[in-house]
């Protein structure tokens, strides 16, 4: 177990953003399914991204590593469309957008396949894919509802009607797989449909790969069948919801120069920038990168709908803002790495903020500055993270447990953290 104590300190200098992890999961499963060799540059090895490169390599595509630099990769990926299994299980380990992309993606050809993972995925909701395996007759079974999870068959093309306020994800999953198939289909959305921002991203990278998707204002997509995905060279933009902890240190204690970030960028946390902006804190745009001063915040509502990761640390920002914040539309944090609405509350209120937990959102009472203590992460690397930033107003030391859960998305971010200044002493302990 490893632990971390915060001696609370501004930050300030500049911080180069880690490579968007959405996007990475995106690029090197287009690049896999691609005919002849594809580059990757700028991919951070986290947790989840070796999991889909694992699980790439078990259908048979080749990923070469070359280190440009602490912890960053450029990878050479040479394609096979055959997606027949070199092995029956796929780990994925505590990464929900690989479990939920291979799904459907290891049933592009007939395949026996067994789904393993670990922490919170294990019993993370999987009800879109089992409709649909019902519906078609493929064969499944689980562990009482959890992982892991057997598959026998193959997904026929035709139409899938997706619940639009569970995840994504599934929806993503889907879109990788189905322009592979003999036949057209249709992914029909039910519901209201969240985390938009994150279809953009998988359609900007089909795109590119040369698949088609017809969009019919987010109710119906429309995927002709026996596509053909193209190598593409691709470039991993700086991710806005690892910026976001970035630009609120910043806001709240300090000055911080958020690096390569792109200011058209289509990931849907880029709405860190209004949210901060309406709550008065002071951001100065440029071509590349972001600037974040210490400011007076106030309060606002946040709508969590389409931007669920970067709420635990808006809800740091809004516990020292003046006002009341209310943060709506949030369930579904509840079934991240941690039900995250109660994670936050918890430990921000064991550092003296004033959370109050709803059904589907929160309660923030601004206070001027927060105490210290011992906080728990929840084994959830944007909570430790979160936490971590609270640290910057507290009048006493912070320590968080299991803080080696950053790892999951951002292996460096203590180095960082120490680099702008943070006065951290780390341990283990068994």
């Amino acid at each position: 177990m490893n632990y971390v104590k915060i001696t609370p300190s501004k930050l300030q200098g500049e911080v180069t953003i880690p490579p968007s992890k959405s996007l990475s999961h995106r690029a090197i499963i287009a690049a896999g399914f691609s005919k002849g060799k594809s580059v990757v540059e700028n991919v951070m090895f986290s947790e989840d991204i070796v999991t889909t490169c694992n699980a790439m390599e078990a259908l048979g595509v080749k990923i070469d590593k070359v280190k440009e630099a602490d912890n960053i990769y450029t990878l050479k990926i040479e394609g096979n469309s055959d997606l027949k299994l070199l092995k029956r299980e796929i780990d994925c380990s505590e990464s929900g957008s690989s479990l939920r992309f291979f799904i459907p993606i290891c049933l592009a050809e007939k395949n026996d396949v067994v789904f393993t993972g670990r922490g919170k995925l294990v019993s993370r909701p999987l009800d879109q894919y089992y409709k649909i395996f019902d519906k078609q007759g493929i064969e499944y079974s689980n562990n009482n509802g959890m992982l892991p999870l057997n598959v026998h068959g193959k997904i026929s093309p035709g139409e899938f009607t997706i619940d639009g306020d569970v995840s994504s994800q599934f929806i993503t999953g889907l879109m990788f797989t189905l322009p592979l198939l003999e036949g057209d289909s249709k992914i029909i959305i039910n519901k209201t449909l969240e985390s938009k921002g994150y279809l953009d991203l998988t359609m900007d990278i089909l795109e590119k790969a040369s698949i088609e998707i017809v969009n019919r204002d987010y109710k119906e997509f429309l995927i002709k069948g026996n596509q053909q995905y193209n190598s593409k060279d691709y470039r991993v933009e700086g991710d806005f919801s690892q910026a976001a902890f970035w630009l609120v240190a910043g806001v709240i204690g300090g000055k911080i120069d958020c690096l390569d970030l792109n200011s058209s960028s289509r990931q849907g946390d880029k709405e860190v920038i209004d949210i901060i902006k309406r709550m008065e804190g002071s951001l100065i745009n440029g071509s590349s990168s972001i600037v974040a001063k210490t400011s007076n915040t106030k309060a606002t509502v946040i709508d969590a709908s389409q931007c669920p990761d970067i709420i635990p640390v808006l809800a740091v920002l809004a516990a020292v803002s003046e006002g009341t914040t209310e943060i709506i539309n949030a369930g579904r944090l509840r079934i991240k790495e941690s039900d995250r609405l109660t994670a936050i509350t918890t430990e921000l209120n064991k550092l003296g903020a004033d959370l109050e937990e709803k059904e589907e959102g929160l309660i923030i009472r601004g206070k001027k500055e927060l105490t210290g203590g011992e906080v728990e992460s929840w084994n959830d690397h944007r909570i430790a993270m979160a936490l971590a930033v609270a640290s910057i107003r507290c009048t006493d030391e912070v320590t968080i447990k299991d803080s080696g859960c950053v790892k999951k998305s951002y292996p460096t971010f203590w180095e960082d953290f120490k680099k702008l200044g943070g006065n951290v002493h780390e341990w283990s302990v068994g």
